[in-house]
């Protein structure tokens, strides 16, 4: 049965993944909207690139050469960091919110539109299961 549920959900999220990522508007990826989505969500928009990787799904590698073309594209700003020499904070700047916030709207209708297959009991149920599989507290949120 755990094997099953396993495969239904791994299932689920890739062909939902794949119908979101066919939609997704031109100029920015998607990892690359997930960072700036991470920052906007951030006191100040801003995140050591330590506790940024903890919310991302790349590996290290991956997310420093991310960074850096977000940073060349003027979506980001790297400095270190005031609290500790060893790291680094990473900075929504005006650009990136406003890139963020472009592409967000047009995500967020993609998304809803998706979602829109389940009802709002079973948006519910869906986020508290999937809380409880990430080890979470359930949000309440649908």
């Amino acid at each position: 049965m755990a094997v099953d549920a396993w495969e239904a959900l791994y299932r689920a999220q890739v062909a939902v993944l794949r119908e979101l990522r066919a939609d997704f508007p031109d100029g920015i990826s998607i990892t690359e909207y997930d960072v700036l989505f991470n920052l906007s969500r951030q006191s100040g928009h801003a995140l050591r690139i330590r506790e940024l990787n903890k919310h991302l799904l790349l590996t290290q590698p991956s997310v420093s050469r991310l960074l850096d073309r977000l940073v060349t594209r003027g979506f980001i700003t790297k400095s270190a960091d005031p609290d500790d020499a060893r790291g680094t904070v990473v900075s929504l700047t005006d650009a990136g919110l406003a890139e963020f916030r472009r592409v967000g709207a047009h995500h967020s209708r993609a998304i809803a539109q998706r979602m829109g297959v389940l009802s709002i009991d079973e948006l519910t149920a869906l986020t508290a299961i999937t809380d409880k599989l990430r080890g979470r507290e359930p949000t309440g949120r649908a």
